[in-house]
């Protein structure tokens, strides 16, 4: 017995020099010896040598503290154990009339705790910690004070059943970081699911529209779901923010017809609101997956709303022109993530088609952003030649697949404010055309300085017959058809320098590119559906053969 008293006097030290103390250093040795209490394996037994032996309300408070850490650590207490911790403190606060106020509050939040974080926990076919009700009448049925601890019970129990249950995550920790993993995972595949079984084409990746139940609107028109997966973007590291923007990327595809004009609208705002926050903050798009996680969710955007909802959006001004930058910004290194660069031309591409359809008075900008978008990929292009060539790299114009793709996506924003682009086009082919002209005819010329050239000329042919295939798919004036004549010209003429210099030399990426200028052409120009092609042929200065060749 002695003992005893002797580890309660030690106790109730700790107490006081925990709640009541003045010198710093020995409340933190105080604080300290708590922690050592809760893992140690004789706290329960102490809670209760506190508890019935103390001398103060401040030995009944730190019993009251250890029992709320206890219950409360990840790896729980067997449910037997809670279940008697919960009955003892129900029958000590029922025994024990004059506690003190501030201790009965902190023994209830310990069986408020127990109940919440218990509720779901079955023992004999019972949901044991659900009994609490019929408890809490037997308090009601009692005195005054006992009342008063029934009602104290309930006000606990409401308040702890109303806070988010949840720990900070702890992203160093290997396992939490699996079930954050896990569970971005489960709910990807819910957002992906087929439920309406359309087995749509994975391939068509840009065209599709998610059916998300109609009885999951709810969820959707809180702007805290969206909040909640832009936040762990943010917050998480890149193998799990990818998946929470792969979420996002089917949240931006919801099929339209869940929501009524005005939600629609609301929650397309939040998605730009998302995305102009990323822009601002692009630290993580640093990362290759995140990064075409979030091309792939820009193209989407516009597969799944109209240009002229979009502009109708406050903040529309300012992310288009954050948009338009990224995409500058990821045209000129082209090396990186080189596959991504698609779902940004289909964004342009498919916005700049849309114009003729927008009869919001609001301005959509394009005219200012499309022709910058267009210098960008030329000029990074070109630049992308001497490059390739000097550093012995994979040569993009390999990948004719991958080329003529990104080609007829340009082929329309191209035509965007197209004097821009003839302008740039003209300037930069008579430039190149005339260095490779000096090359060809100086003795002291390197083969490396000649394939950059020949290079940069294919690329230039490639654009020629893009742009001027873009006719089909723009408004157009006749100014435009002599701007198309211009460019055509010159690639007629390098034809003729280039079978000048024939057998002796030829640069298979510059045939294939006059190949692709040729379909484009004809295409566009020649045929029996077209019934002017005066302007063309005059500005193109074509030679008759010719013209009847491309007939044919």
């Amino acid at each position: 017995m002695a003992l005893h008293f002797q580890n309660l006097a030690e106790l109730e030290a700790l107490c006081t020099r925990l709640y009541v103390g003045t010198d710093l250093t020995e409340r933190i040795e105080a604080e300290k010896a708590l922690l050592e209490l809760i893992d140690s394996p004789e706290c329960l037994s102490k809670c209760q040598l506190l508890l019935e032996q103390g001398t103060t309300s401040y030995a009944q408070l730190l019993a009251a503290t250890c029992l709320s850490k206890l219950v409360t650590r990840i790896s729980p207490l067997p449910i037997e154990q809670r279940i008697d911790i919960r009955n003892y403190i129900q029958n000590y606060v029922a025994s024990q009339p004059k506690l003190a106020p501030f201790v009965i509050q902190a023994l209830i939040q310990v069986i408020a705790k127990l109940t919440k974080l218990g509720w779901f926990e079955v023992q004999k076919d019972e949901f044991v910690f659900r009994d609490i009700i019929a408890d809490v009448k037997r308090f009601l049925q009692g005195t005054v004070g006992h009342c008063i601890i029934g009602v104290i019970i309930l006000s606990e129990l409401t308040q702890e059943m109303n806070l988010v249950l949840a720990k900070p995550l702890n992203l160093q920790d290997q396992d939490q970081q699996n079930l954050v993993m896990q569970v971005l995972k489960l709910v990807l595949s819910c957002l992906s699911f087929d439920f309406i079984g359309s087995s749509a084409d994975e391939s068509a990746d840009d065209l599709c529209t998610v059916q998300i139940p109609t009885t999951w609107r709810t969820i959707f028109l809180e702007p805290e779901t969206l909040d909640l997966f832009f936040n762990l973007y943010h917050s998480l590291p890149p193998l799990l923010s990818q998946l929470a923007l792969s979420c996002l990327v089917q949240f931006a595809s919801t099929r339209r017809s869940l929501f009524s004009s005005p939600e629609r609208a609301k929650y397309l705002g939040n998605l730009i609101k998302g995305v102009k926050r990323i822009l601002e903050n692009p630290q993580g798009l640093s990362d290759p997956g995140n990064y075409h996680e979030f091309c792939r969710f820009l193209a989407r955007l516009k597969t799944n709303y109209q240009l002229g909802e979009l502009v109708l959006v406050k903040e529309y001004a300012e992310v288009i022109g954050l948009i338009a930058n990224f995409t500058i910004t990821s045209l000129q290194h082209w090396e990186f993530a080189p596959n991504s660069v698609h779902y940004l031309l289909t964004l342009w591409q498919r916005m700049v088609a849309s114009v003729p359809f927008v009869k919001s008075a609001e301005p959509h900008l394009l005219d200012t952003y499309a022709p910058e978008i267009t210098k960008a990929f030329i000029t990074s292009r070109l630049e992308s030649v001497a490059i390739v060539v000097r550093d012995n790299l994979d040569d993009p114009l390999d990948d004719t697949a991958t080329v003529f793709q990104q080609l007829e996506q340009l082929c329309t924003v191209s035509r965007c404010e197209y004097e821009k682009t003839c302008t740039l086009l003209v300037q930069l082919f008579d430039q190149n055309a005339q260095n490779y002209q000096k090359l060809l005819h100086s003795a002291s010329a390197l083969p490396v300085d000649v394939a950059i050239q020949e290079g940069r000329l294919a690329w230039l042919i490639y654009l020629v017959g893009t742009v001027v295939g873009g006719r089909l798919t723009y408004l157009n004036t006749d100014e435009h058809d002599a701007m198309d004549g211009e460019l055509s010209c010159r690639v007629f003429q390098l034809i003729s320098l280039m079978d000048a210099r024939l057998p002796r030399c030829t640069n298979e990426k510059i045939e294939l590119a006059i190949l692709w200028f040729l379909d484009q052409f004809r295409k566009t120009y020649v045929g029996d559906q077209l019934q002017r092609t005066s302007k063309i042929e005059r500005e193109s200065r074509l030679p008759s053969s010719l013209w009847s060749k491309l007939f044919l």
